[in-house]
């Protein structure tokens, strides 16, 4: 379905019958990406008795529990309430869904330490002045094991604290990116991206939402896109997400 869409006086077209799918879906087992030394998710049909809810083993239904981490298994997106001591849910807190959103890739840089970060240098370079609602980082290499890949004690590439300043001063409000986490795996504590991302504690921005453990396929150009979150209504800080990308066309 092929509609209209302006944003600060460009009209664009875009078909709604051709999102693509930014997010890892969540599977059963080891092969499910994995961050934070979480437990593989679990998909297991209910049993009660004789009773089991599998059709495949007698059941009259598919009937299962599952089990899983926002943080630690897939795609997921968060409020500040992931670091706040106020009490926020991704469900109160995220109340629009679509998105003007800028797609940028980088190949974050290796420091003296061994760490690999995403400067703010790479960000004011990437979007040469735009100012989108939403802001997607695509991290390379961008290989596919980007989907199953185990993330716990490896140390991934992070957004600098200064960068994610920028972000803020950008009025970007809506952050993705690629890896289990805008900060470093071990900083003591200190989360200061998502601090600075959310301006929290002093000028809290508490629309803000980020997505992390996303993957963009190659085949998916930078620029401009019509980005919508779905969420899961879970009275929670976080929740999976499904993000989808839109291809817009200016409008004649």
């Amino acid at each position: 379905m092929v509609t209209k869409i302006t944003f600060k006086g460009i009209s664009y077209n875009l078909d709604l019958d051709k999102p693509i799918d930014i997010s890892i879906p969540l599977r059963t087992g080891k092969e499910n990406v994995n961050a934070w030394y979480s437990n593989p998710v679990t998909i297991e049909p209910v049993r009660m008795g004789d009773w089991v809810g599998d059709v495949k083993q007698g059941g009259s239904v598919n009937f299962r529990n599952i089990m899983f981490n926002p943080h630690g298994n897939g795609t997921h997106t968060e409020c500040v309430g992931h670091i706040s001591k106020e009490d926020y849910s991704i469900n109160q807190t995220l109340k629009k869904f679509f998105f003007m959103a800028e797609l940028i890739t980088i190949l974050p840089d290796e420091t003296p330490e061994g760490d690999h970060i995403i400067t703010k240098q790479h960000i004011e370079n990437c979007l040469e002045g735009k100012r989108p609602e939403a802001l997607v980082i695509r991290t390379l290499d961008n290989h596919i094991s980007k989907i199953n890949r185990q993330y716990s004690n490896t140390n991934p590439p992070y957004l600098h604290h200064e960068a994610a300043e920028y972000i803020d001063q950008l009025g970007i409000d809506h952050l993705l990116i690629d890896l289990p986490s805008v900060d470093k795996e071990v900083d003591g504590g200190k989360l200061l991206a998502h601090h600075a991302f959310w301006q929290y504690p002093h000028n809290t921005k508490t629309a803000r939402s980020i997505t992390e453990m996303i993957y963009v396929p190659n085949t998916v150009f930078d620029g401009t896109y019509l980005l919508n979150i779905q969420i899961a209504s879970f009275e929670n800080d976080a929740s999976p997400s499904k993000p989808l990308l839109f291809k817009l066309n200016k409008a004649l």
